[in-house]
């Protein structure tokens, strides 16, 4: 049972925007997101390389990405992922901070290698 402070309090959250209609919104656009453009999901890769694009909007905290190929960091990652073997991979990009700290914002593919 909600005691009456709890009601009252959670009346008045909501009357200062805190339902997803006020600060929720803002800070949803403060938050980087992200999107990989190629390659396109279920892409049939000829030869052990593919060029990652991807599109950042950075929001508030991220000035990067990070990226994954089945969950193993990238290091010197620069919009080419090299050395795939045959199979199928997934690749994952990360929007990350100035201190290299992931955020939320994550996007994923998954492709085939000849």
């Amino acid at each position: 049972m909600i005691g009456i402070c709890a009601v009252v309090l959670m009346i008045g959250l909501s009357g200062l925007g805190l339902d997803g209609n006020g600060w929720a919104a803002e800070a949803a656009a403060a938050q980087a997101q992200i999107t990989i453009l190629s390659p396109a999901p279920g892409a049939i890769i000829k030869g052990d390389s593919v060029e990652v694009r991807y599109e950042l909007a950075k929001g508030v905290h991220a000035t990067h990405v990070h990226c994954y190929v089945d969950g193993e960091y990238q290091r010197g990652f620069s919009g080419t992922v090299k050395g795939l073997v045959r199979g199928t991979h997934e690749i994952k990009v990360v929007a990350a901070s100035h201190d290299h700290e992931a955020t939320a914002a994550e996007a994923r593919v998954t492709i085939e290698v000849e």
